[in-house]
């Protein structure tokens, strides 16, 4: 029978074979549906029981006997044979098939009562292809919208399966009903979060590989809202005509994530009129009164004439006066005063009382001289001026209010709500002239100050810490001649005062390119200053020997730049600086001071200090970053500070590391009329945001009598290769024409970014579409593609009027810019050699100067300090340096006492085992003979 059909007509006799009735083969295990993944064959198995024979059948077609692999066994259970077959079926045979249907096979199984075919089982090819049909689209959603991103999986037998990923984890909607990702494989997000940003991918699986989309990024946005109006502020003025301002901020929410910033204005203003204070004046006085029983007569007036009002001054001088009625011939007891004789007074009285008094007059004198002989032995070490605004000198804060009388470069219109800018700034400017000008330095000259800080308690000098001036004669703030204190900036001279050097020729020689000032200085050291430019020179005490005097300078470049960027990487932060002259020869470090203009940040920036070769080629000195034994580089937020020992031409150079690096600019809007009286000019400046390059803007518009409209701002500008947008918006249409296509201009990247320090700027022109037309508003928008953007408001009066120009910020009438000695420092000179006495000497510890460097946030690159002869004086200088503009000595103090409390909690640990913790003890006991500093307030904690 297996001969029948296995041979060519098999085919026929097994199909026209009787059906006997009966027990028909019953499959235990039919043949399943299968996939050939790569080039491995399948297997299919049939199971029947009773069944004499099972053999496959393919498309059709009966499957070879040899192909057979057949299995039988008898079912302990049922007694019944069971047949098991099985056969491969391999890629080749299914790739080989062409036919109208999926490759298929089924197995015949019989008995001797019949046949039963099993089910059909088809056969493909699995596959997946790489590329999807549709990715999903990166989308930025308003917080609370829909967020829907669609994806096709690539063709794939069998069909692939979708799951999504966010940020690499896998998202299920399992766990967020937020979420919907059943649907035609799309992701839905019905209510989008913030917490929803981030990177998408659509991942598809089947049995043969896995593929990943491409990454869609979801940013969920936030659109910026106002705040509520803050009440009005109080009138600006405190007579006459003034403004009021409220304002709102757009933090109800802040924009986020690239939402849009809100619309309308941050900043109301409204006229407002201030009550003027009416002094109080006297009335005539009253007649006077009887001659009374003590011999006296009165009158009086009244403070009526007329009465002070709104804060005005009461009337000055007594309100009463009283006189003697009778000529010094007054009645006692009937009787005239000179002919009255006291009763209780003798001869010898009238002895005892003039002896004592005598003896007073001398005590009295001899007190004096001793007090005199004392200040003079004392004031040659010029430290007992503690009072803080005494010790400071020059290097106070000052407060400038641009105000409309004040300063006209900022215009305002007195029709309209005043756009006066507020704004206080607190630097080293320079040093008034000592004659007219006393006050800058001597706030109260006719007063006695004593102050009692614990700093100064702590120092042991507290007790003697009093200012005197005589009465009707102010202290000279500037004493005569060179060798003790101040030179004159505008005037070019050298010294033939002894020990005044100036080898090797001039120091430097000005070119009109240069904004240069000069200074001489001696043992005391002293300190220079350009005005405005954020860039000083501090000489600290003992720098220069005794006996010996230097003329020093310090110069800016205004000129073109002679620094070279490589292959356009590096920009000038800020400005070139000389300072000399050559051949200077100091013992110590001095210390200079340059404002910068990156956002510092290690990761983005790569900051170099460089120094000016005599080929005039640049070399670096060193990285801020870097540690060396040569120079010291602190950078600060908007100030670079520097440990020099040679004198030459430096540089603060930058080179971004990525394009997240980001330097400040600085932008303001200045207006003028133009060529005709119906046009006016808008100029908006770009410059690098440090003091220095915005002077070249004052200097260009002080020029052409232009008008500052708007407080400048700061926009960072990032390294992205992005260009700088211009626009001017809001403007009146039925008030003011501008060409078309002229409200937008734009600065190229390079412009922008390699600008080192010149000003950038852009000019639109408007015509007043009518002569009554007196009043200005719009809106400029400085904004860099794809970065941060600034709004300039512009609210003004065009009204033809005669302005004098006065720069912003500037003291026109500023010449000193140098002083010498010692109210050029706010540490007084013998506190100074105190704090160095005891820190520069070691203990049980290490050197005592790591501690103060550590407490004064100075701790990096410790080896220059170890190098130096007196490191805790260094220290002193480069603090000296980075406060000069706060004006005050609380951080040293808050400094000095923390390492008191340490000492003294040492000291107590200690005292017992270590004779050198006795040193807190004896700086807490500030006794005279101590030669180090007291620190009797640091120790009692």
């Amino acid at each position: 029978m297996l001969s029948l059909f296995a041979g060519a007509t098999g085919d026929i006799l097994l199909d026209s074979l009787p059906s006997v009735p009966g027990t028909l083969p019953h499959f235990l295990k039919e043949p399943e549906d299968s996939y050939i993944i790569k080039s491995n064959p399948i297997k299919l198995l049939c199971r029947a029981v009773p069944a004499l024979q099972i053999f496959f059948k393919c498309n059709g077609e009966w499957v070879h006997q040899n192909e057979h692999v057949s299995r039988e066994y008898m079912d302990q259970n049922t007694g019944l044979k069971v047949r098991e077959v099985l056969i491969n079926v391999s890629r080749q045979q299914v790739e080989d098939f062409h036919g109208p249907e999926d490759y298929w096979c089924l197995c015949v199984a019989w008995s001797h009562l019949g046949t039963s075919k099993s089910r059909k089982a088809t056969v493909h090819i699995a596959y997946l292809r790489k590329n999807f049909e549709q990715d999903p689209q990166g989308k930025e959603v308003p917080i609370k919208g829909m967020i829907v991103l669609h994806c096709r999986p690539p063709e794939g037998v069998p069909t692939a399966e979708v799951e999504w990923l966010k940020n690499e984890e896998l998202v299920s909607s399992l766990t967020d009903d937020n979420i919907d990702t059943r649907a035609d494989h799309n992701l839905i997000i019905n209510e989008a979060r913030l917490s929803d940003s981030g990177n998408y991918t659509c991942l598809a699986s089947n049995i043969v590989a896995k593929r990943r989309s491409a990454t869609a990024t979801v940013v969920v946005f936030v659109n910026g809202g106002w705040s509520l109006w803050t009440e009005w502020s109080p009138c600006n003025v405190p007579c006459g005509r003034g403004v009021q301002k409220r304002s709102r901020t757009c933090t109800n929410p802040a924009p986020l994530n690239g939402g849009a910033f809100c619309q309308g204005m941050s900043v109301q203003k409204i006229t407002c009129n201030a009550l003027c204070p009416i002094d109080g004046g006297w009335e005539k006085w009253s007649e006077w009164t009887a001659c009374s029983v003590q011999c006296e007569r009165q009158r009086r007036r009244e403070c009526n004439n007329p009465p002070p009002r709104h804060r005005g001054i009461m009337c000055e001088g007594p309100s009463n006066a009283t006189e003697n009625c009778t000529g010094g011939m007054c009645t006692q007891n009937g009787k005239l005063l000179h002919d009255v004789k006291p009763q209780s007074m003798d001869g010898s009285n009238d002895v005892a009382l003039y002896s004592g008094l005598g003896s007073g007059v001398i005590v009295v004198a001899v007190l004096v001289v001793a007090v005199m002989l004392y200040r003079r032995s004392q004031s040659n070490y010029g430290v007992d001026v503690i009072d803080s605004s005494a010790l400071t000198g020059g290097f106070q804060s000052f407060t400038f209010k641009t105000t409309r009388q004040g300063s006209p470069l900022l215009l305002n219109s007195s029709l309209q709500p005043e756009l006066t800018v507020g704004r206080t700034y607190s630097s080293p400017i320079c040093f008034k002239d000592s004659i007219d000008n006393k006050e800058l330095f001597d706030p109260l000259p006719d007063n006695k100050v004593k102050v009692q800080s614990s700093f100064m308690v702590s120092l042991g000098v507290a007790d003697r810490a009093e200012y005197h001036a005589p009465k009707g004669h102010p202290p000279e703030t500037f004493p005569r001649g060179l060798n003790r204190d101040y030179s004159n900036s505008t005037v070019e001279r050298r010294s033939t005062k002894k020990g005044l050097l100036t080898p090797n020729g001039p120091p430097l020689t000005p070119t009109k390119d240069q904004m240069r000032t000069t200074g001489v200085f001696g043992h005391l050291g002293g300190r220079l200053v350009v005005p405005n430019t954020g860039v000083s020179l501090l000489v600290p005490h003992g720098a220069i020997t005794e006996d010996t005097s230097w003329e020093m300078c310090m110069v800016i470049n205004q000129g073109e730049s002679s620094f070279q960027t490589e292959e356009g990487c590096e920009i000038l932060l800020g400005p070139e600086v000389t300072y000399g002259p050559r051949g200077l020869d100091l013992s110590s470090p001095v210390a200079m001071t340059i404002a910068h203009c990156a956002e510092v940040d290690t990761e983005n920036w790569n900051i170099q200090l460089k120094r000016k070769t005599q080929d005039n080629s640049w070399e670096e000195v060193m990285s801020v970053e870097d540690e060396s034994t040569f120079c010291y580089c602190l950078m600060d937020s908007s100030s670079c500070h520097l440990l020099l020992d040679q004198p030459g031409s430096y540089a603060l150079v930058g080179e971004p590391l990525t394009q997240a690096a980001v330097k400040r600019l600085k932008l303001a809007v200045f207006g003028s009329m133009g060529a005709t009286p119906m046009h006016y000019s808008l100029r908006v400046y770009c410059v690098d945001d440090t003091p220095y390059a915005f002077q070249g803007v004052v200097a260009t518009e002080t020029s052409r009598g232009g008008q500052l409209l708007e407080e400048p701002k700061m926009l960072p500008f990032r390294g992205n290769t992005f260009s700088l947008q211009v626009y001017i918006q809001d403007v009146p249409q039925f008030l003011w024409s501008i060409k078309p296509f002229t409200t937008c201009q734009e600065f190229s990247f390079s412009q922008v970014w390699c600008s080192n320090q010149k000003p950038l700027h852009c000019a639109f022109s408007l015509e007043r579409n009518s002569p009554t037309t007196t009043q200005l508003s719009c809106k400029i928008s400085v904004r860099q593609v794809k970065g941060h953007e600034q709004i300039l408001q512009v609210y003004t009066s065009v009204a033809e009027s005669k302005k004098e120009s006065v720069p912003f910020f500037t003291q026109m009438d500023c010449t000193v810019t140098s002083q010498a000695g010692p109210k050029a420092f706010k540490i007084p000179l013998s506190i100074r050699q105190r704090i160095c006495a005891t820190f520069d000497t070691a203990n049980a510890k290490g050197k005592d100067w790591q501690l103060l460097a550590q407490k004064l946030h100075l701790d990096r690159n410790l080896s220059y300090f170890l190098k130096q002869q007196s490191p805790s004086a260094v220290i002193l200088s480069l603090w000296e340096a980075r406060h000069q503009d706060t004006g005050d000595l609380d951080s040293l103090a808050s400094a000095l006492e923390e390492i008191g409390k340490i000492h003294s909690k040492s000291t107590a640990a200690k005292s017992q085992e270590n004779p050198e913790s006795d040193l807190v003890h004896h700086l807490g006991t500030g006794s005279p003979g101590n030669p180090v500093c007291g620190m009797g307030e640091l120790t009692q904690s």
